[in-house]
This record gives C-alpha cells, structure tokens and sequence, in this order.
C-alpha cells in the first residue's frame, strides 16, 4: 500500500540515524579496538534481527533450508559485516572522522563502476564527469586542500575507508542475485559472521572486554546503524511509490553528520572537508539525475 507520509517518516528516521553512525564509530573507538567494537556491536545487532523477525513469525523462515543457502549466507556475512566494519572501523581509527565519513560515501560511485564489469552496465559521459566531480571531493579531503602538494594526511586510513566502499559496492551487487528477504537474509550474514569475528578478535589481538561507554557505543552500532536503519529503509522503500522521492533525503545525512562531528567528537571541521564533501555530494546527485532520466519512458 503506497502511503507517502509514513514512506517519508520511515526514510527520515534512517537518514538521522545514518548522520549519527560517524560519531558513534569515533566515541567507541576510543575504548575498543575495531576488531572488537565489531564483534559487540555485530552481536547486538543479530539480537535485535532476530528479535524483529520472531515478532513477525518469520525467524524460522529466515534459516537457512539446505547447505548451499547456509554457504550463501556464510560468502555475504564475509563481505558485511566482517571485511566491511572491520575496514571501515580501523579506516575511522586511523582517521579524523570528518573524513573517513565523506569518504566512505563514495560507495554509491563505486558501485557504479563495479557494475560495468560485474554486470555489464555501460556508463554515459555524465556519469563519468559524475565520478570525475565525486572523487574530486576525494582529493580534496585527503590531502586536506593542498592539491599541488598531495600529501595525504594518512594514507594507509584514506586506503582503507575507500576499500571499504568496494566491499560495500560488491556486497550490493552480488545481494541482487539473492532470492531471500533481505531482512532475513541480513540476519543470517551477521549470524554467521559472528564466529568469524571472534576467531579472528582470538587470532589476531587479547580478548577485550568492553566498558560502560564502549559497551553502550556497541550497543548503539548494532541496534541502529547495522540493524534498526535497515529496517526503517525497507519499510520506507515498501511504502513510498518511487525510490527516487526517498533516495535524495540521504544527500542530507553527510552535513548533519559533520555538525554532529564537532559538537560531540570535538573535531574542528576543516574548511577543505566541507569543500570535498560538496564535490562528492554534488557528483552523486549528478549521478542520480541521469540516471533516473535514463530510466524515464
């Protein structure tokens, strides 16, 4: 049933919480490893699917049926949440958040040139200036406005948080060929991520429990970022009679996550972010108009 208030409501609330998710990544990072922030936070999150399914008497349906859906399930949660939070949380602990965050939101772009290979897409010459203008805003962010120089302000971190809209783009991409529903399917990837997580948090660093703030950041991640946003996403996009009316409310969510940013992290936003991230934005919306022109009768 189309019902475009409630489909406007549903999309704001994950827009908010998506504007929150970089703080929160910083302000927990300072008492947990990313490794560890992970496998908390991944674990609230399977808890609150889980519970959302069960109230809906779909949890049983959600499981998986036979080996190859089990493997499925194992492949996507390897991509998200494993590779993905576990590179974009060392991304945001290695840098500032004002631009981890603006650089992550390039995976929009990313998934587009993913597509051309993987399915075939072609790209029109505007979307090709799109990604010219988006990664624009890259360079201006990373190098923190000295061009002529490029002197990165930390490679290794900017490497990192655009690798993780690679993992992000394909997870995408090879989640349309999955015939679950995808808030079941989302379930069962974090459920079966969980092991991984831990051997890996065994592996590789000393078992580390959270305190009181890194417990409740944990928290906050998985309930909201990894598991409420989603869910609100999917009942905006079953209510609203065209994505597109819903999608431009994300191009929001950067600017309101800079000011939170400030405020409760403490950083001074650079003058050079802000640039950047209006060539990012700007390149996405870009992206965004011809690709719905495209798709016009």
């Amino acid at each position: 049933m189309v019902d475009q208030r409630k489909a406007y409501v549903y999309a704001l609330g994950a827009v908010l919480i998506w504007s929150t998710v970089a703080t929160a990544f910083k302000l927990s990072l300072r008492s947990l490893s990313p490794a560890h922030l992970l496998l908390y936070a991944n674990l609230f999150s399977v808890l609150l699917l889980g519970a959302i399914l069960l109230f809906r008497g779909e949890l049983g349906q959600s499981l998986p049926k036979s080996r190859r859906e089990l493997l499925l399930s194992a492949g996507f949660g390897l991509l998200n949440p494993f590779l993905y939070y576990l590179i974009l949380f060392k991304a945001f602990d290695l840098l500032p958040a004002q631009e981890a965050q603006p650089l992550n939101y390039t995976w929009a772009i990313t998934l587009s040139i993913l597509a051309v290979p993987l399915l075939g897409q072609r790209l029109r010459l505007k979307e090709l200036l799109a990604i010219l203008v988006s990664y624009g805003g890259v360079l201006i962010i990373a190098t923190r406005g000295d061009l002529l120089g490029l002197q990165f302000s930390n490679p290794f971190g900017v490497a990192l948080a655009l690798g993780s809209t690679v993992i992000w783009a394909l997870y995408w991409i090879l989640n349309v060929r999955d015939p679950r529903p995808p808030l079941a399917g989302l379930f069962m990837s974090f459920l079966c991520a969980l092991p991984m997580i831990l051997i890996y948090c065994l592996l590789f660093s000393e078992m580390q429990f959270p305190d009181l703030p890194g417990l409740l950041g944990a928290a906050y991640i998985g309930c909201f970022e990894m598991g409420i946003s989603f869910f609100l996403w999917l009942q905006a996009l079953k209510y609203t009679a065209s994505a597109a009316r819903i999608s431009s409310l994300i191009f929001i969510s950067p600017f309101i996550s800079l000011v939170l940013i400030h405020l409760l992290v403490g950083e001074e936003i650079l003058p050079s972010t802000f640039a950047g991230l209006v060539l990012i934005v700007a390149g996405l919306l870009l992206q965004q108009v011809v690709k719905n022109k495209a798709i016009e009768p």
